[in-house]
């Protein structure tokens, strides 16, 4: 400090310097926040929906460290294979309340992540996916019987189920990968209704395989006692007496040449060969 004898005049050396140093800490300080503020991390499975005061930029960043506008907030979606799993009781075309068990598996798709978050939220899965599906279900069981659904249309539901899915939520931003039927289940006196008519179809058809054998069989017997009938007509029309009295000579002249000792009557009264009465 300075003082002179006619004006007077102060000068403070200290003071500026601890005024500038402070300014230099909180630009430091600013300039730090400004830089932490700047960097966006997205997390493994996710894409990040920048926002500025509060209105959606239209950017979406994938998975890793960025470096972006400080004003900028990062919101996080997940684009991984999420499941949706739905019990309804829902009617069939006869009316019956049926009670279907379902799950929905599903991914956001990244490219429609801003446009998503924008017109459905974070939260879109409360939104469109599960009232979505809730109501492809019933249109799709309400087009059949419970009978149906039952045994042998499952696999037609389900691929009802999938193309209407498909259809609505696709341009919303949201890829349907697969429809699952995990269980229904029916009324209890139909059910049983159900399974005895199966039972007595099945006890039908195996009575129409046991006829259709037996039938076989007898006809295999038919053409047997033919053959069988053939055969001795035609041996039967090659025999005559002459063949047999000349049978009879062989055999008498083959006795007679054996070293065996036997009794031989001459003189048949049928057709004059020798009777052989006995032998050794």
């Amino acid at each position: 400090m300075e003082f002179g004898s006619g004006r007077g005049k102060v000068v403070d050396v200290g003071g500026g310097g601890t005024v500038r140093a402070v300014g230099l800490v909180v630009v430091a300080v600013i300039v730090l926040i400004l830089l932490w503020a700047s960097v966006a991390k997205v997390n493994t499975g996710n894409v990040g929906v920048l926002t500025m005061f509060g209105r959606v930029t239209g950017e979406v960043l994938p998975e890793g460290i960025h470096l972006v506008n400080p004003f900028k907030v990062n919101n996080e979606m997940s684009i991984r294979t999420q499941e949706i799993k739905e019990s309804a009781s829902v009617p069939s075309n006869e009316g019956l309340v049926i009670n279907l068990d379902t799950s929905l598996l599903f991914h956001l798709n990244p490219g429609k992540a801003a446009e998503a978050y924008q017109k459905l939220g974070p939260n879109y899965m409360d939104v469109i996916v599960e009232p979505t599906l809730r109501a492809a279900i019933r249109e799709a069981t309400a087009s059949h019987s419970a009978n149906a659904l039952y045994t042998g249309e499952r696999e037609q539901v389900g691929q009802q189920i999938y193309t209407q899915l498909v259809r609505e939520l696709t341009p919303r931003g949201v890829e349907v990968e697969r429809v699952l039927l995990r269980d229904i289940q029916l009324p209890a006196t139909l059910k049983s209704s159900i399974e005895a008519k199966q039972q007595a179809e099945q006890e039908s058809l195996a009575m129409s395989f046991r006829l259709q054998k037996e039938t076989q069989e007898a006809q295999r017997k038919r053409i047997e006692a033919a053959g069988i009938r053939d055969f001795q007509q035609i041996v039967a029309q090659g025999i005559s007496s002459q063949l047999l009295e000349w049978k009879g000579i062989e055999a008498t002249e083959k006795l007679a040449d054996s070293k065996n000792t036997k009794v031989v009557v001459i003189g048949n009264a049928k057709n004059g060969l020798p009777l052989i009465l006995g032998s050794q």
